[in-house]
């Protein structure tokens, strides 16, 4: 038709059943928003306190009890058989809820798995002495035997009545495995001092918290960092170190490839602090605070699909914790529950995820040691105060955990390091050890936080608290062209240094002729005279070496040396040496 538009084929049918009024295909209908699955204890069931100077929350859960949140804000109690129950978390197909739980009042914490409605509870572990805060782990699979198929673990955290943490305020806490049968249980971190707060990462390995003491004084100090480690316990390093404030817990991967945490300078009974994050690729260099004060307290984020959190949240000290959806690069929050007589402390949302990737392991429980190594100690973080060549042999030191006692400390040995500051050591796997460098009177000058090899694994770093970012220089370092040096001597025979063993014999046959009652010179109760941990900085080996030998860095290092030292073959070499050695592990009785 000359000057007419032809109408697309079908475009008649199409206009003659909408002319009809013939209704259009009906739409799928959406799906409902998944639920949420939320930890609660009762309004009154809060500490009013923390433990140890503000750096360890108490464990929260008595009487809890977990609740399905669904979308319309209706909640169903899950949890109704169980005296206590807390720390929900969802299996990667959503299906399944791990948690920990008590049936009975004088049970102990157990973890525990039930189908996401609820049903099907049953019992995975109990650990050694306790078990709380469990997670899914991916596949794991071993490279060191054959015929064995990769198989699901699900870490927690764990108790060993045999243990009080480093400054004897509360059971100590590592991270444990077990298969989800709860068949082989192992212990993965060896701490002196807690671990808690584990959570996977999309590379398969796992973050937590952990405790790391500030040196061997007596008492509580020191700081709670985030931790990385693989999933059978290997690989142990810093994830987030000294930015931001004292305490860093609870931390969560999320969806834009971060990790968000909890921090304060002291947590109170609550655990609550404000949130922050790094990026997962460089975690070292990327903090960055995501709330104030002035935006209230937080808890337990956990991540949603959309780049939003799930969070625990109050205003302030008063008042329950309520479960919100936050945005944090908005500080924007939506009330998902709230119940004036129930804290709501964890919410997981109880949907699919994707399966971190799975990892192998060359842990082999047939071999009862492992090796530790280091690239070059001169590569550190303090620049032109610590000068290439100080660092003369290395110190290992074992930490001995005890029951309601803090622990001790014995030597392994002490073996040289190579002229171009490399070391390898062969050391007895799934032990506390502490390094420390030592300079040519043998004086400690750096120490390590409590680190751990695995069986048959071995842990290396480039230098000494160097930047694990850092490349590692390309060379065959000396120490590794030769046999690791063997310190695996039997307990009973790894040596301990005690005052009363060890030093007091010395003072009385050697320093109290001068230096008693009615003598001149230092007293070992004088503030500054022994510094735990420490014997450089301490003033009674500036006068039995007759200097101050207290490094840059250290406050000592300004003030006067002793105007007169030791008479020399007043103490011989091996009593020098047990000063040193009785000071740097901690001055133990």
């Amino acid at each position: 038709m000359s000057g007419g538009r032809l109408a697309a084929p079908g475009a008649a049918v199409v206009l003659a059943l909408v002319g009809a009024g013939a209704a259009r295909p009906a739409a799928p209908p959406r799906p409902a928003p998944p639920p949420i699955v939320v930890a609660q204890v009762p309004a009154d069931a809060l500490p009013a306190g923390s433990l140890a100077g503000g750096t360890l929350r108490p464990a929260l859960g008595e009487g809890g009890r977990l609740v399905l949140v669904a979308a319309d804000g209706s909640a169903r109690v899950l949890t109704a058989g169980f005296e206590s129950a807390a720390d929900p978390d969802v299996s990667f197909d959503g299906q399944s809820i791990l948690f920990a739980a008590k049936q009975e009042k004088a049970d102990p914490w157990c973890v525990w798995e039930m189908k996401a409605d609820g049903s099907g509870a049953r019992k995975i572990t109990c650990g050694k002495g306790g078990a709380r805060q469990p997670i899914y782990q991916s596949t794991i699979y071993t490279i060191t035997t054959t015929n064995v198929e990769p198989w699901v673990q699900v870490a927690f955290v764990g108790t060993d009545p045999e243990e009080t943490d480093e400054a004897g305020v509360a059971p100590n806490t590592s991270l444990w495995s077990c298969k989800t049968d709860g068949s082989a249980l192992r212990r993965l971190t060896y701490n002196l001092s807690n671990d808690l707060d584990p959570a996977i990462l999309p590379d398969g390995r796992m973050i937590y918290a952990g405790w790391l003491r500030q040196d061997a004084a007596p008492g509580a100090q020191g700081r709670v960092a985030l931790l990385g480690v693989n999933e059978d316990g290997t690989d142990y390093q810093t994830y987030a170190g000294q930015q931001g404030l004292r305490v860093k817990q609870m931390p969560a991967s999320t969806a834009d490839g971060r990790v968000v945490f909890v921090e304060s300078d002291s947590v109170d009974g609550d655990g609550a602090g404000r949130l922050a994050a790094v990026q997962q690729m460089r975690p070292l260099h990327t903090y960055q605070a995501l709330t104030s004060e002035a935006d209230g307290l937080f808890r337990a984020p956990s991540a949603l699909p959309d780049g939003r959190l799930l969070v625990s949240w109050r205003a302030g000290q008063a008042g329950t914790f309520s479960i919100q959806r936050l945005d944090p690069l908005t500080r924007a929050r939506e009330k998902v529950i709230e119940d004036p007589a129930w804290h709501s402390l964890q919410a997981k949302l109880v949907a699919p995820h994707p399966v971190p990737d799975a990892r192998s392991s060359v842990v082999r429980e047939d071999d009862a040691s492992g090796k530790l190594y280091t690239i070059d100690v001169n590569i550190h973080d303090l620049g032109d105060q610590l000068p290439a060549g100080a660092a003369r042999s290395l110190r290992v030191v074992e930490g001995v955990p005890r029951a309601e006692r803090p622990p001790t400390h014995r030597l392994l040995g002490t073996i040289p390091i190579a002229d171009d500051g490399s070391f390898q050591v062969q050391v007895p796997a799934n032990t506390p050890l502490q390094l420390q460098l030592l300079d040519a009177d043998g004086l400690a000058i750096r120490s390590s936080a409590w680190l751990w090899v695995r069986n048959h694994a071995a842990q290396g770093c480039v230098g000494c608290h160097e930047d694990p970012e850092r490349t590692p220089p390309n060379r065959f370092v000396k120490a590794v062209q030769s046999p690791a040096p063997v310190l695996d001597q039997p307990p009973e025979k790894r040596r301990t240094v005690g005052f009363a063993q060890d030093v007091k014999p010395i003072l009385e046959s050697k320093c109290l002729t001068c230096h008693g009652p009615g003598g001149k010179g230092p007293r070992l109760d004088a503030e500054g005279i022994v510094t735990p941990g420490a014997a450089r900085r301490s003033r009674l080996m500036w006068h039995v070496l007759g200097r101050n030998t207290a490094r840059p860095w250290d406050p000592e290092a300004s003030l006067p040396g002793p105007k007169t030292a030791t008479t020399p073959g007043t103490l011989s070499p091996d009593e020098v040496r047990a000063l040193v050695e009785w000071i740097d592990l901690g001055g133990q009785p």
